[in-house]
């Protein structure tokens, strides 16, 4: 049989990521862009594993192969959590980047440093059909600045300086962010996973 295990997102930002942290793996990494008429889940739960394996689960069964999914977003304390699962559409349905960013800046006016405290966290799901086979998550600490800095990433990659550093993942780039991010964190604790189990 062959080894293949479907990334389960739409997101080229996120698919470059995540197939670099499963670089090692030997199995064939498929994406949604390989099947015609793949269908749009919506991530309609009310926390990020369950939105994760809502998607694994679903894309499994319409591929027939294990799937890989990930729901991921920015929880920050002032704000109770929020935007949370919410992240990716915190100003309106389109999920324009730009968008969140300026709301977020907005909703934290007046804050001071010390209150703009913050985490992105990703949950992942790997599953079979209707199986969850495996979960693995990841959390980065760090704070929102006052405006966006940076040039690289995506989402709110420009407003957030993980704890330990001076700077926006937006300027750190991708060496640092692939070492350090939630994504990341997640994804290698997956790979390992995947490594010691035998799942095909």
């Amino acid at each position: 049989m062959s080894k293949e295990i479907l990334v389960a997102t739409k997101n080229k930002h996120k698919l470059i990521e995540i197939s670099k942290l499963l670089v090692g793996l030997e199995i064939t990494l498929k994406n949604l862009d390989d099947y015609e008429n793949a269908p749009e889940v919506i991530e309609d739960k009310e926390s990020f594993i369950e939105n994760a394996a809502k998607k694994a689960i679903e894309y499994s069964k319409f591929t027939g192969i294990l799937a890989l999914a990930d729901d991921s977003g920015l929880e920050i304390d002032v704000l109770d959590g929020r935007p949370g699962v919410q992240s990716a559409r915190y100003a309106g349905e389109e999920q324009d980047d730009s968008k969140n960013i300026s709301k977020l800046i907005d909703v934290l006016d007046g804050v001071p440093p010390d209150k703009r405290t913050a985490r992105f966290k990703c949950l992942v799901v790997l599953a079979q059909n209707d199986n969850v086979l495996a979960t693995a998550e990841g959390t980065c600490e760090g704070m929102i600045t006052f405006s966006p800095a940076g040039e690289y990433g995506f989402g709110y990659d420009p407003v957030f300086i993980p704890k330990g550093y001076d700077k926006t993942f937006s300027e750190l780039g991708a060496e640092v962010k692939d070492k350090i991010s939630h994504r990341a964190i997640a994804f290698n604790k997956m790979a390992e996973i995947i490594k010691k189990k035998n799942f095909f």
